[in-house]
């Protein structure tokens, strides 16, 4: 296919980078981030979104994107696929794909799981909102750059599936800090916690797949200085996204909004920024009750 690409950042460059290695036509623009190998660069999202089948755009919030698309929509050609990977608000969404509709084109939202990692390994997972025929243009792309996409209904949808997803994160990871921090303090050994909590009925992803504590089960982060694979901004990002959401539609979520305190306090005022989310575990080992 002929692919338009903007922004290739820490996410962006690498999903582009497997596009062009699995022999697709890869055009980019990105104003800051480098270029990766097989990407042709363009000088402007406008250039990189003319005359392609499909463009894929990877943006950091809502103003942005509706910004590129009021560039790229009206250059586009008619029946192309909008394929919007960024992880933003759902009245954004939403109104690009109105936007792109009104042009005649295939709006896809499709927000991602899976980190810088996943962007890598071409195994992220997609949470995909929009048309079903944009969906299944989108599809091969989708098994390229990841190893699931759902089609989760309407345009919107694929935001929301994201946000309510990390909003489980977010305060999942939370508990198990919370946990291994009372651990130590009872004398219980980390590794006996583990084996126990992996296999009983507190068993989560982020206890088994992604553990904060280091070297306790599978590699993660907290084995690497908590250097970010899913930086604590990120997920702050995306609590207070799942908690303008809930307030937009009167939905009470007091542990997702608790959960967005927490990420709001490591990142901005204590030393959360630029660690991963799971650097959570050392904020409570040096805390007290109070």
């Amino acid at each position: 296919m002929k692919i338009g690409f903007i922004g290739l950042g820490n996410m962006g460059g690498p999903m582009a980078a497997n596009l062009a290695a699995a022999g697709h036509e890869v055009t980019g623009f990105d104003p800051i981030a480098p270029y990766p190998e097989g990407v042709t660069p363009v000088k402007s999202g406008r250039d990189a979104a003319r005359g392609q089948e499909i463009v894929i755009t990877m943006l950091p919030d809502g103003p942005i994107l509706r910004a590129v698309a009021a560039e790229i929509v009206p250059v586009m050609a008619a029946g192309a696929v909008l394929l919007d990977c960024s992880t933003v608000d759902v009245e954004s969404a939403r109104a690009v794909a109105a936007e792109a509709e009104a042009a005649g084109l295939l709006p896809l939202d499709a927000p991602v799981s899976g980190g810088t990692g996943g962007a890598k390994g071409g195994t992220l997972t997609f949470m995909v909102g929009g048309p079903e025929a944009g969906f299944a243009r989108a599809r091969p792309l989708f098994e390229i750059m990841g190893q699931k996409a759902v089609h989760c209904g309407p345009a919107g949808n694929g935001q929301a599936a994201k946000i309510c997803n990390n909003m489980i994160l977010g305060a999942t990871m939370i508990a198990t800090c919370e946990a291994f921090a009372l651990a130590d303090k009872l004398g219980l050994d980390r590794q006996a916690m583990f084996d126990v909590v992996s296999t009983s009925s507190g068993y989560s992803w982020t206890m088994n797949a992604y553990c904060p504590a280091p070297g306790v089960g599978p590699e993660s982060p907290a084995d690497n200085g908590y250097q970010p694979g899913f930086a604590a901004e990120l997920m702050l990002k995306d609590l207070r996204l799942a908690q303008q959401a809930a307030e937009a539609v009167d939905a009470d979520t007091p542990m997702g909004q608790a959960a967005r305190d927490l990420y709001d306090r490591f990142v901005e005022s204590e030393d959360g920024r630029g660690r991963d989310f799971s650097a959570m575990l050392p904020r409570f080992e040096a805390r007290g009750r109070g």
